[in-house]
């Protein structure tokens, strides 16, 4: 079928102006003024609104079976309620158990994505280290359009990488031209600063931030840049969440750096007195590592965002249900980490990125889903609105304004962090690959419709940014004499 989009404006990374979209079957035909429409087209009329492309969440964990338990979002359900805000494509975790084979957890969430509503791809964890590892990313990167792999510094005694799983990690991805996706905290610490609370007898939600200080994330963050750097591998912090890992990211880029960083929409809006809420329940379903912080580093964040140190908005999306987070009523330690946000990231930065000022339009678009592309090489096919281009479109009413509730919400969780926020600014027709999946407030996503995006790895892109090895050849010391050779 047809669509013409008439009347609204476009609105890219790059640009703002007046055109028509005309969508063929999945695909952007064209862009322009005065399109006209082919015979038995849907022409919908945008005026007064914005045409933009669709939403790329580049970090969420449908399904994930995480502390004892299993994530209630599935990939329908999760998939939808992104449609719902805006986003037509996420980018999921598979997070192979330590000692699994990352095919075979490969193929497990390939089987679980078979519902999905709208196009996903994933990035995969390496959780521990011999020769059958190596082998698998090279399959997995050759064969399957995986470029990028996840590390998570934290979790001790589960997923966490050791420095020498890091190193080696680091140079296979440098191999095949992979983009190294980094989880910093240091587990180390974390373990010690949770026992030490926890025997202070601090065990409720407040423990966990406690036992999770800034600079922790920072000590991290700087030693798995410090590491890419020698190695000269590209990395890319998930969630950055504080003053500490920004500063490391931004000295890293003014140093000519391949390094990138991600945002979470709720680190820029929401601080830690979350946590001392005099209600367990609630104080509990903002457990998330990293945790939420104090005031100073969201309008850090934001001024990262701006100054493009940070390049892309996330959600983290990993939705534990009260039941599940009443595993750690007695124990800060075993409350499931993971909040929800899939349908609300749009929205929410709109109306606290640019209707603020904080953001342009087009810096919004390349912070929701243009950037995302372009680091994760799906670009042009994704976060763009020109010929060819998959048909991912929102047709954005900046006018429309709604209060975000776990009443209304699409996403499968008895809770939502942003509960009571009115927001202005929400889509008001969110297109899928050419179908209509969310209209008139309404949704109408179709189980299983969407499709695995491969990414390919792009060695030349990711060429060494180190300086040191930018010389011809490094230089022999003659012993003897102490001179060069």
């Amino acid at each position: 079928m047809s669509i013409l989009i008439r009347g609204g404006t476009v609105v890219t990374a790059e640009a703002e102006y007046q055109a028509d979209v005309l969508i063929e079957g999945e695909t952007i035909a064209a862009v322009g003024p005065d399109l006209q429409a082919p015979q038995g087209a849907r022409v919908i009329d945008a005026t007064g609104k914005y045409i933009i492309p669709g939403g790329i969440d580049p970090h969420t964990h449908f399904e994930l079976p995480f502390m004892g338990t299993v994530a209630s979002e599935d990939f329908f359900t999760g998939t939808s309620a992104a449609a719902a805000g805006g986003t037509t494509m996420c980018i999921d975790f598979v997070i192979p158990s330590p000692q699994q084979s990352m095919m075979e957890a490969y193929k497990n969430w390939m089987g679980w994505a078979e519902k999905a509503a709208c196009d996903y791809s994933f990035h995969v964890a390496v959780t521990w280290w011999d020769d059958s590892v190596k082998q698998d990313m090279h399959t997995l990167a050759t064969e399957h359009g995986v470029n990028s792999f996840k590390h998570f510094m934290a979790y001790k005694n589960a997923i966490m990488c050791d420095d020498e799983t890091l190193v080696n990690s680091f140079k296979t991805a440098k191999e095949l031209g992979a983009l190294c996706t980094i989880h910093a905290e240091n587990g180390e610490l974390v373990h010690v600063l949770q026992q030490e609370i926890f025997d202070k007898g601090i065990t409720g939600p407040e423990g966990h931030p406690l036992s999770r200080p800034p600079e922790v994330e920072g000590e991290a963050a700087n030693r798995a840049i410090r590491i890419a750097e020698v190695l000269g591998v590209p990395v890319y912090l998930v969630h950055t969440s504080c003053i500490d890992a920004l500063e490391s990211v931004t000295r890293a880029r003014l140093e000519g750096q391949r390094v990138y960083a991600e945002v979470l929409a709720q680190h820029l809006v929401i601080d830690d007195s979350v946590y001392r809420n005099t209600d367990w329940d609630t104080a509990a379903h903002y457990v998330m590592s990293p945790p939420f912080r104090a005031k100073e580093h969201q309008a850090a964040l934001w001024k990262g965002l701006q100054a493009g140190m940070i390049q892309t908005t996330a959600t983290d999306h990993c939705c534990f249900c009260s039941p599940q987070k009443q595993a750690g009523k007695d124990d800060f330690r075993k409350i499931p980490n993971g909040t929800a946000g899939v349908e609300d990231r749009l929205a929410v930065l709109w109306h606290h990125g640019v209707r603020t000022g904080k953001l342009t339009p087009s810096e919004f678009v390349a912070a929701t889903s243009s950037n995302a592309a372009k680091i994760f090489n799906i670009f042009p096919k994704k976060g763009a609105l020109m010929a060819g281009s998959d048909a991912d479109v929102v047709v954005w009413d900046p006018n429309k304004t709604r209060t975000i509730s776990v009443d209304t919400h699409h996403q499968n969780i008895d809770f939502n962090i942003y509960e009571g926020m009115e927001v202005t600014g929400n889509p008001a027709i969110t297109i899928s690959r050419g179908l209509v999946v969310w209209e008139n407030d309404t949704l109408k996503t179709v189980r299983g419709r969407g499709q695995y995006v491969d990414r390919p790895c792009n060695a030349e892109f990711w060429s060494s940014q180190r300086k040191r090895n930018e010389a011809a050849e490094p230089t022999k010391v003659d012993r003897s004499s102490g001179e060069p050779a």
